[in-house]
């Protein structure tokens, strides 16, 4: 019994842990890693005593269905359906795992050639307010292609081209912050999340995109019009100055061919998997593939170094593998608490505290402003497993409306989201600061967005 109890304590003190990285001065990804380990742990060596408190709804089904398996002891019986189940966790949690290292890698290979160059020069400065604007609205499409994590950190270094001022452009920065999540809620592969539920089959791409673009528009409109005000009418932004991101030797011609291949590549990824079911990680793979002949074929036979640093074996090296351990931590994590039981007991509760589905999504994203949305979005999958039919069918509204309020609601505060507490580390915004001037407008944006979905379904 006191093990049972234990594990979901030690879940939340892993997330709060998570939650304080700089605090406590360990690696997020240590610490879900760690935690991943100690959940499986404890349940391996307490395996007939967890099956005894719950037994399984497939331990039940099998041994009904091999009735020799009943004299086999419970001990021996646990112990191998764990196995089995770790192994099969470890299998689907590998899909989004090859998902977004094959993502990070086609970022690294468009940035390293000065690929998003090309944007930052296309860009034309004028009055900041105008400049606010052309800003967020890049920042919210082109996060449904790049994911709001990669585009923060693109824009970010736009802005400080654009907006050498400092304190205009931490509220730029902020900016960029709620308008990656706004664009990266109504795109299946916008974020970590919303890229869990079109991979679990609980939301698909084009309803998604449907469904939720109006929302995100009203997520990103509220508090945009709101920060314009905090912007002198007529102070005029700095010009455009020269790009210098990129390699020397690197032609204009190969920074386009590389930009182009890689974003429709990314584009082409829920394509794919609507028309030929092709599983969205292949589809990733397929993109990194085509850089990977590319850059051979253009840098195989120079001599110099810093061109073999732009092949596609080189850019693995510089990419944030700590982020993939993140993932897998959270993930397995999430996978232990599902089979023994415990975030079924968790969705009772909810179901029994609000009578609304869609209600408990809304208090999902408001929690996701300061739990990692990656581990809410993931237990609560598991704590709801699709259904034929009622609420938590695919493409329900439950589904739906939590993709919008788990992405959403991580612009609340900044250290809700992946993208926020990047941005936070590359402008040394503090938690007061946006707390004050961007939270109470971004608790109006997300309510709007779901006033706004409430409306249309």
């Amino acid at each position: 019994m006191f093990f049972y109890y234990l594990m979901p304590v030690i879940f939340i003190l892993g997330i709060l842990a998570i939650a304080f990285e700089d605090v406590i001065r360990i690696n997020k990804a240590a610490t879900a890693v760690g935690m991943s380990i100690l959940l499986w742990l404890i349940f391996l060596l307490n395996a007939e005593h967890f099956f005894e408190l719950a037994p399984h709804a497939n331990l039940d089904m099998l041994r009904a269905t091999f009735p020799a398996l009943g004299e086999v002891p419970a001990s021996e019986l646990a112990f191998e359906f764990i196995e089995f189940k770790l192994v099969r966790g470890l299998g689907d949690v590998a899909t989004t795992l090859f998902f977004v290292l094959g993502s990070m890698a086609i970022i690294e290979i468009i940035d390293s050639h000065g690929g998003f160059g090309v944007i930052s020069q296309s860009i034309r400065a004028g009055r900041l307010r105008k400049l606010l604007w052309t800003l967020s609205v890049i920042t919210f499409f082109m996060s449904v292609l790049l994911g709001n994590l990669a585009t923060v950190i693109v824009m970010i270094a736009i802005a400080r081209k654009l907006v050498p001022e400092r304190t205009t452009r931490l509220i730029f920065s902020s900016m960029i912050i709620i308008a990656s999540n706004a664009g990266g809620s109504w795109s299946p592969i916008g974020d970590v999340t919303t890229l869990l539920l079109w991979t679990g089959g609980n939301v698909s791409a084009l309803h998604q995109m449907s469904s939720l673009v109006l929302p995100a528009m009203a997520m990103l409109l509220v508090p945009l019009t709101c920060a314009t005000f905090m912007l002198p009418k007529e102070a005029v932004a700095e010009p455009v100055v020269a790009d210098d991101t990129a390699m020397p030797g690197v032609s204009p011609k190969t920074r386009k061919t590389v930009l182009y291949v890689g974003l429709g590549s990314l584009a082409l990824v829920p394509v794919l998997q609507t028309l030929i079911q092709l599983p969205p990680f292949m589809g990733v793979l397929l993109g990194l593939v085509a850089l990977w002949a590319i850059t051979d074929r253009k840098y195989a036979e120079s001599d110099d170094e810093a061109m073999q640093n732009l092949r596609v074996h080189r850019a693995f090296a510089r990419v944030d593998v700590s982020t993939v351990f993140f993932f897998l931590g959270i993930l397995m994590s999430v996978q232990a608490l599902i089979v023994t039981g415990q975030l079924g007991i968790l969705a009772n509760f909810l179901s029994d505290t609000f009578s609304n589905e869609n209600t408990i999504a809304v208090v999902l994203g408001i929690l996701s402003s300061f739990l990692d949305n990656v581990a809410l979005v993931s237990a609560t999958m598991g704590m709801y497993p699709l259904a034929e039919a009622g609420a938590f069918v695919a493409d329900s509204s439950f589904w739906t409306l939590l993709a919008y309020c788990a992405v959403c609601g991580g612009s609340i505060l900044i250290i809700g989201s992946a993208a926020g507490v990047t941005v936070m580390g590359m402008e040394k915004i503090s938690f007061g600061y946006y707390f004050k001037r961007f939270t109470p407008i971004v608790l109006l944006g997300f309510f709007a967005g779901v006033l706004v979905y409430s409306l249309l379904f």
